[in-house]
């Protein structure tokens, strides 16, 4: 169960990772800063049962990032640069300093972030895997628009 603490500072870094996705150098600044993070990461941390997916969910920011991949609701986007805030962020719950225990909340978060995406996860995956054993094919791109409702008023 999530504490009052891990609540307000994971609601934090969401309303960060929606501001975030706003300025692309910042998201791969973050990006950038995870993956240092979890390659220093110790082999007995709680981090390292789950680096492989957490490469995928990287990876999957990356893309859409890029636009690359940008097939994924975007609140699966902003909950995984949110995992990725609270990840580098080195006073959460559970300071990260503190030798092996500061990264069990991070993993903690993560899982959960993992767990309410994987769906989408699995579909970027599957992408990733097309794209890999077809290069020849150009990716197919999604454009990103944002509608807004004009009502005329008749005089």
């Amino acid at each position: 169960m999530k504490s009052k603490k891990e609540g307000r500072i994971f609601e934090r870094a969401r309303k960060a990772a929606e501001q975030t996705l706003r300025d692309p150098e910042k998201i791969r600044n973050v990006i950038d800063t995870a993956l240092h993070m979890a390659g220093s990461a110790s082999t007995s941390s709680p981090f390292h049962e789950l680096s492989d997916k957490f490469q995928a969910l990287v990876r999957l920011v990356r893309a859409y990032v890029n636009r690359q991949y940008r097939i994924v609701p975007w609140q699966t986007i902003t909950l995984a640069v949110t995992a990725l805030i609270y990840f580098v962020n080195p006073l959460d719950a559970i300071a990260d300093f503190l030798p092996l225990v500061g990264f069990f909340d991070d993993a903690a978060v993560l899982t959960a972030v993992l767990a309410s995406i994987n769906h989408d996860l699995t579909a970027f995956l599957e992408w990733e895997k097309s794209v890999a054993q077809n290069p020849a094919e150009p990716m197919q791109r999604v454009i990103d628009a944002d509608f807004e409702e004009v009502k005329e008023e008749i005089s």
